[in-house]
């Protein structure tokens, strides 16, 4: 690792040790709050998020946004190693949080710190976001969706959003969206002896067969089919007591052919026994546009493109997109994640690589 870049590698150790579960990001705001003071970095602390300007924006020039998310998921009950240790391995970081998102976030910001006091034809936006794991309404669903960066007199809204997650720095252009649906079966409870009542457990395992058997028509050229998971189930309240009330959960992966309220209105056609409800009907499938200069600065650095089968950020932002960040997407959300320190090196190489790129490929457009 070059020297200039060890700082931002003890930075990710320190918040590895420093827990930032999904609404309890705090502490580790207060660690990159300090780290950026320390480095002349002027930002701002907006609704528990961290927004930063280049040096020298200029209010009449497009902005490229590079968005990462502090937060993390509680550590899986099978870590063998302390969640919150990153090691002392000079070639591995180990720890919860390290490689979803921590080595995104870091080398967005060594990144964006090349770049910070230049010169720039594009402005660059630093976006550190909170409560991504969980879909919180005060991370990005509050700057983009609700509207902080369309209104805000200090902070552009992006033309452009660079989403930092773990693929490999593979450039994902695009991603299939999230909808959750909770179905509720009534029945009319009896004892079970008597042979009494409805049974609501009989009437959701219908529908969840009905599920399993929906087939989605459109076919996306670029993700595939709409898949759909039946993955909870809950019901009754003693051996012999006919259940009056189940409920289960959906997991839905939607694509660009179809919008989630679409999807939501079909799958209740064929439930006809159970009530479904949608958690949020927002979570849209996401592209990146097919003339996009994001997409045309990928190309031109040969950079692997593919769709992703995991939601992030993006979701929750309308506008042009890539997603992009060290690490591997299979070690999200497991024990014993970690992330090397060659794969954060080689990030912030790309980065700075794909900005100064896409400066050229803008100015020519």
């Amino acid at each position: 690792m070059k020297p200039e870049y060890q700082k931002y590698l003890h930075l990710l150790r320190k918040m590895i040790a420093t827990p930032s579960k999904s609404f309890e990001e705090e502490a580790v705001w207060f660690l990159i709050d300090d780290f950026l003071s320390r480095e002349g970095i002027v930002h701002s602390m907006v609704n528990g998020n961290i927004l930063a300007l280049n040096k020298g924006y200029d209010s009449a020039k497009k902005t490229l946004a590079l968005d990462a998310h502090i937060d993390t998921v509680p550590p899986a009950a099978t870590y063998t190693r302390d969640p919150y240790d990153a090691g002392d391995d000079k070639d591995t970081i180990w720890g919860l949080g390290s490689n979803d998102d921590g080595g995104s976030v870091v080398s967005m910001m060594a990144a964006f710190a090349h770049f910070y006091r230049k010169e720039l034809p594009v402005n660059l936006l630093l976006i550190l976001s909170r409560e991504e794991e969980r879909s919180g309404p005060d991370g990005t669903q509050y700057l983009f969706r609700e509207g902080f960066l369309r209104d805000s007199p200090d902070f552009p809204l992006p033309d452009w959003v660079i989403v930092g997650e773990p693929t490999g720095m593979r450039a994902a252009t695009s991603e299939r969206g999230l909808l959750v649906l909770d179905g509720v079966a009534h029945g009319v409870a009896g004892h079970a002896a008597r042979n009494e009542g409805v049974n609501a457990l009989y009437k959701a395992l219908d529908d969840i067969q009905a599920l399993r058997s929906f087939r989605f028509d459109r076919i996306s050229p670029i993700m595939g089919a709409v898949k759909l998971s039946v993955t909870q189930i809950q019901a009754g309240t003693a051996h012999n007591v006919i259940p009056d009330s189940c409920s289960f959960v959906v997991d839905i992966r939607p694509t660009e052919q179809y919008g989630n309220a679409e999807i939501l209105g079909m799958l209740q056609e064929v439930c006809t026994g159970s009530e479904l409800k949608a958690r949020n009907l927002g979570n849209k499938s996401s592209a990146t546009y097919p003339d996009s200069p994001l997409l045309a600065t990928a190309q031109a650095l040969g950079l692997e493109t593919f769709s992703s089968p995991t939601t992030s950020d993006w979701i929750r932002i309308d506008g042009d997109c890539i997603k992009m960040g060290p690490g591997d997407s299979a070690r999200s959300h497991h024990a014993d994640e970690y992330i090397k320190v060659s794969e954060i090196e080689e990030a912030v190489g790309i980065y700075i690589r794909f900005i100064e790129t896409f400066f050229t490929i803008t100015n020519q457009a």
